[in-house]
């Protein structure tokens, strides 16, 4: 499942995140009633036509053939030939990529989990799914077979109706169920980086239950990339997969996974693909930047600048992704907050194998 949705259903934002707002499931593409005629090619209407509704005409005159033209196939290509139409394909899971020819890889598992509730200190996974694979360090494309683990676990309680009204998962499907300890450890152990959808949801309950995933350095797809500036309307899965092209049906672990896993194989706008991102953000540290002490007059242009507010630390807070981006933040907060005045300001350094944890990363003080 998508946790976005699944937190959005509480009313809830994920660990802060400003992201597109949600109504229920995003309208991706209007709505469009095409006959089987429409959706094959046809002959050019008489002159006498003035039908406003009347399929477009600039197909191919003649199909094929007659068998072609039940085909499927043949009638999604022939709408996605016009440029009023876009063609959605169910997305295929996939279970090998190809041959591994002795080139770098590095091994990444996606992840999802699905749960009684939001907090991990007092809910409980009640389906975990992961996929395994090699990703070619070069082209930043997976290769080899992909692994599956995929189990349901009892939590020892009710699942709440709208649990199972998101997820389709219900008391039935987990009785007497639990995941395997040793087949995640053994699978887990040989990652080199874990991605999920919105790891900071993810990633507490996994350390919770399986100790091996605390040290592992961690990817969030949904936090990592910056899918406005990639000129997506949304950084929800089944939106990012539909840009692609693709349809699924999603709200389960394993298929959400291998949606993730093949958006994240495409190509971005500087030629990486989402998996190439990930991996080399992964060996950077990321930054907290609590302006304390900040003037009360001061809030508008934090919060135009990006900041967020703490209301339990009473503070105005960013994050940051490089020390020259931490440098340059903390000038601009001495001239433009503080008014050039001496601050102390807190900042806490992430590495990957704390983002998107509950514990803390390595706390100091910086006078600007």
């Amino acid at each position: 499942m998508n946790k976005t949705d699944q937190m959005s259903f509480f009313g809830f934002e994920p660990g802060g995140v400003d992201k597109p707002k949600k109504a229920g499931r995003p309208q991706l593409v209007k709505p469009v009633a095409v006959s089987l005629a429409a959706a094959l090619p046809m002959a050019a209407p008489t002159a006498s036509s003035q039908n406003p509704l009347q399929a477009p005409t600039n197909f191919p005159s003649q199909p094929q053939s007659p068998h072609a033209m039940t085909e499927p196939e043949a009638m999604a290509q022939a709408l996605a030939q016009h440029p009023d139409f876009r063609v959605l394909r169910r997305l295929v899971p996939r279970s090998d990529y190809g041959t591994v020819n002795g080139q770098a890889t590095r091994r990444v598992i996606v992840l999802d989990t699905e749960t009684t509730g939001l907090d991990s200190k007092s809910e409980s996974i009640i389906e975990l799914a992961m996929l395994s694979v090699l990703v070619d360090a070069a082209t930043g494309l997976p290769v080899g077979p992909v692994s599956i683990y995929e189990s349901f676990e009892d939590p020892g309680k009710p699942i709440p109706a709208q649990i199972t009204e998101i997820t389709g998962i219900d008391d039935a499907m987990v009785q007497g169920q639990r995941i395997d300890d040793a087949a995640v450890t053994a699978l887990v152990a040989q990652a080199d980086l874990v991605v999920a959808h919105n790891a900071g949801f993810d990633r507490p309950f996994v350390e919770a239950r399986f100790p091996v995933f605390a040290s592992k350095a961690w990817g969030c797809s949904f936090m990592g990339i910056d899918w406005k500036k990639e000129g997506s309307g949304s950084a929800k899965l089944e939106f990012l997969a539909s840009e692609r092209g693709w349809f699924y049906d999603a709200h389960r672990a394993q298929v959400d996974c291998h949606a993730l896993l093949q958006v994240l194989a495409s190509t971005l706008s500087d030629g990486q693909t989402g998996l190439s991102r990930l991996l080399t953000w992964a060996g950077q540290t990321r930054y907290k930047l609590r302006a304390t002490g900040a003037p009360f007059e001061a809030k508008d242009k934090l919060k135009s600048r990006g900041y967020r507010w703490d209301g339990d630390g009473r503070v105005w807070w960013c994050s940051l992704s490089s020390d020259a981006l931490l440098d340059a933040e903390c000038v601009w907060l001495r001239a433009e907050v503080y008014g050039q005045r001496s601050a102390r300001v807190q900042i806490e350094a992430m590495d990957s194998r704390v983002q998107y944890s509950s514990r803390s990363g390595e706390i100091f003080i910086k006078t600007l």
